[in-house]
């Protein structure tokens, strides 16, 4: 399920590039540096506010029209401007859920046994194969 909430990034002008980030509609605060690390930041903050959350008690979203920036918390660090910062909280909680599940596999023995002499995690190697072979990062 795709939500959207508007979110005002507060431009500080520092050195660090510090975007001061306001999600008024779950009365959210976060900051990135640099654009692209502050809306993932702020889709970051969506995510785990509302990742344990029934989708039926999602706040609802304001209408970024009636958001005035000039209003925003952050309003007096810097320029302040509204965008809409999209979610797909399905994809956010399957990568949230990082339980280990128990899986039955089988190798050949002598490949064990060189596994083990060098120690290799066989359950690592694994971990990583999939992700590599589904282009996970």
């Amino acid at each position: 399920m795709m939500i959207v909430y508007p979110v005002l990034f507060t431009k500080t002008g520092d050195k660090k590039d510090t975007y001061l980030i306001e999600i008024p509609d779950i009365n959210g605060m976060t900051e990135g540096y640099g654009l692209s690390d502050a809306i993932r930041m702020a889709r970051d903050y969506i995510g785990c506010t509302l990742h344990d959350k029934d989708d039926s008690t999602f706040p609802a979203a304001g209408d970024i029209r009636k958001i005035d920036p000039s209003k925003g918390k952050f309003a007096d660090s810097g320029e302040t401007f509204v965008s809409l910062i999209d979610l797909d909280i399905d994809e956010f909680r399957k990568k949230m859920d990082t339980r280990a599940v128990r899986k039955n596999v089988s190798i050949p023995a002598w490949l064990d046994k060189e596994a083990a002499k060098v120690h290799i995690n066989l359950s690592r190697t694994l971990q990583d194969a999939l992700k590599e072979k589904l282009t996970i990062a």
